[in-house]
């Protein structure tokens, strides 16, 4: 006797995407989610650009945004400027909310799950869920087939005093001392006194020192002269960077279990933003005519599939990033590439480009040695990152 339709293992972005689609779409259908931690969606916030969602996915995603802006800013150190397209964001808070409501009783929170197959979830309590179909969404695990390079961010968010005086997200600042790779501090205003801070780098390897990052913000947050104020919450996380890999190999160690998120290279390669293919991934599931196991499956890893061979540019960009030229120099490739007009911008974070478009990106005076950009171009591989360098 099965327990649901779908059973969702893990509370994270795309699972409770796909709880709240399929709660729209297919109430018919019976879904259960189970979760081991105290609550679902972690301790984030998920951003994305205007021009990443259609039109019909920014209708249904409305609810969960927590603030929205018309535009946001870059810095470099020989360029600045405001690129004019919208920019928004969603808190883990917001994403509780509207999930848990779609879920209602559904929803079985401190429940650690031990293995999963394709129609059934052991429970670490001995206790196994049947179900016709079961999708595994329980985030990024080690594997030796990507190639990864690593986003690894700490950021606060403050209730100043006094007004900040940022009118609109800062998206890179690279002004800031170049380390440890490519360094950059992200800003979002979410009223006029309260802001996050995010000290973020583009790094060759995922060790993080929260300690350090911390009195980095100080730094920055007494240069700018926002005053005193109260720490709110504080978040940090690293986030994968493809650089090559093996898309074949990833998705047979799912096991036939369809699988969504970061443990299916859903991501964008560059920026790692998650969301985006979150929303794509929501909207399949809630479509597909067949939702057994195998037709989610088959769904699911062709779509996976489908992503990787057609944002193959993406990760050459990123070998260019991380191995064409000094780790304190990285910040000149994306100094050079905001030379390009809104629209470009906008279908590059999208990872929608065209032919053209791809010319144009390494049009110009290179900003890194040509001999190192004709290496990186030539190789056929990338250095694996070894899987402990993930956690």
């Amino acid at each position: 006797m099965s327990d649901a339709d779908i059973i969702l293992v893990g509370g994270g972005l795309s699972n409770g995407l796909i709880a709240h689609r399929l709660a729209a779409r297919r109430p018919n259908l019976s879904v259960l989610m189970v979760e081991g931690g105290a609550k679902i969606g972690g301790n984030h916030t998920w951003s994305f650009h205007d021009g990443d969602l259609s039109a019909a996915e920014h209708e249904w995603m409305a609810p969960f945004v927590a603030a929205r802006w018309p535009d946001y800013d870059v810095r470099f150190p020989k360029r600045r400027r405001a690129v004019g397209t919208g920019y928004a964001s969603v808190t883990s808070e917001r994403f509780r909310e509207i999930v848990a409501g779609s879920l209602g009783d559904r929803l079985h929170l401190e429940t650690p799950v031990e293995a999963v197959t394709p129609t059934s979830v052991t429970l670490r309590d001995g206790r196994v869920l049947q179900a016709p179909a079961v999708i595994d969404g329980r985030g990024q695990r080690p594997s030796p087939h990507l190639e990864l390079g690593f986003q690894k961010f700490l950021g606060q968010e403050w209730e100043f005093d006094r007004p900040h005086g940022v009118e609109r997200p800062v998206v890179m600042d690279a002004t800031v001392p170049q380390r440890d790779g490519y360094r950059f501090v992200y800003i979002l205003p979410f009223s006029p006194t309260r802001l996050l801070v995010e000290d973020t780098y583009y790094a060759d390897r995922g060790a993080l020192d929260p300690d350090l990052l911390r009195r980095h913000l100080a730094a920055y947050g007494a240069e700018a002269g926002w005053g005193a104020g109260r720490l709110v919450r504080e978040e940090h996380g690293i986030l994968p960077i493809a650089l090559g890999g093996d898309i074949d190999a990833l998705i047979a160690g799912s096991g036939g279990v369809p699988t969504v998120g970061l443990a299916h290279a859903l991501f964008h390669p560059t920026t790692g933003y998650s969301l985006p293919d979150a929303v794509h991934v929501a909207e399949l599931v809630a479509r597909a005519p067949d939702v057994s196991a195998a037709g989610l499956a088959r769904l699911l890893d062709a779509h996976a599939r489908n992503l990787w061979a057609d944002r193959s540019y993406f990760r050459l960009l990123n070998r260019l990033l991380f191995h064409a030229g000094r780790a304190d120099e990285r910040y000149r490739i994306l100094e050079h590439f905001y030379r390009l007009p809104d629209p470009l911008v906008a279908r590059f974070y999208a990872a929608r480009l065209d032919f053209r478009d791809k010319l144009r990106i390494l049009a110009g005076r290179p900003p890194v040695s040509v001999v190192s950009a004709l290496r990186v171009l030539a190789s056929s591989r990338s250095p694996v990152s070894r899987p402990e360098e993930t956690a």
